[in-house]
């Protein structure tokens, strides 16, 4: 996901596409979600791939056309909830995404939106989710630190303890030593993260 900056690809989003590119069994035939999806350079990839791919994004930088992809465009990441219908949330598999997590306000959409999206389905469905540690230097403590990781971490944390009686979600971390197709540095920062989604059986009072 490149959020406002659709424009540049990311090193998230390229791991992303090198998992897919690696793992193609995973994909095929999937109907699967991008969140913002930036130049939509992973949601091409997996076109190429997986049955269904609905591409979504800010503005207008994909071109139409020139793949069987689904293109959204919304004013806001993450309004993509309101603008699938009942049907197409049905037959929906994976998700995927490759966030820039510069901010927490970007980061708790994400998170909010999956949850919302995910606790509806009555069958189970998978997320992957690539991201890169940024790390900078703070005044605040005086050292170099990545303070939206560490939110990024709490909210996965968050959806892994999880308990609301309508699904439950395990959360782990996947080794990055897949196949390299894409140029590009894979620098240790670099982290692709697994979400299964399983609905809970629905107890009535």
């Amino acid at each position: 996901m490149s959020f406002f900056y659709s424009h540049q690809v990311w090193r998230g989003a390229l791991l992303l596409a090198d998992f897919i590119l690696s793992k193609p069994a995973t994909f095929r035939g999937a109907t699967v979600l991008e969140l913002g999806a930036g130049t939509g350079l992973t949601s091409i990839i997996m076109a190429t791939i997986a049955k269904t791919v609905y591409c979504t994004g800010v503005g207008e930088d994909l071109s139409k056309g020139m793949f069987p992809l689904e293109v959204q465009y919304e004013s806001h990441n993450y309004v993509i909830l309101h603008s699938l219908t009942s049907k197409q949330k049905k037959y929906l598999d994976l998700f995927f995404v490759s966030p820039v997590c510069y901010d927490d306000d970007l980061t708790d959409g994400l998170f909010r939106t999956l949850y919302q999206l995910c606790s509806n389905f009555t069958h189970t469905c998978t997320v992957f989710i690539s991201i890169e540690k940024r790390m900078n230097f703070t005044l605040q403590h005086m050292d170099v630190s990545c303070e939206a990781y560490d939110h990024f971490r709490h909210c996965l944390s968050q959806l892994h303890d999880l308990v609301d009686g309508r699904c439950s979600f395990s959360v782990e971390q996947l080794p990055s030593n897949f196949a390299q197709f894409l140029l590009y540095e894979r620098i240790e920062q670099l982290e692709l993260w697994k979400v299964i989604v399983t609905p809970l059986p629905f107890d009535p009072v």
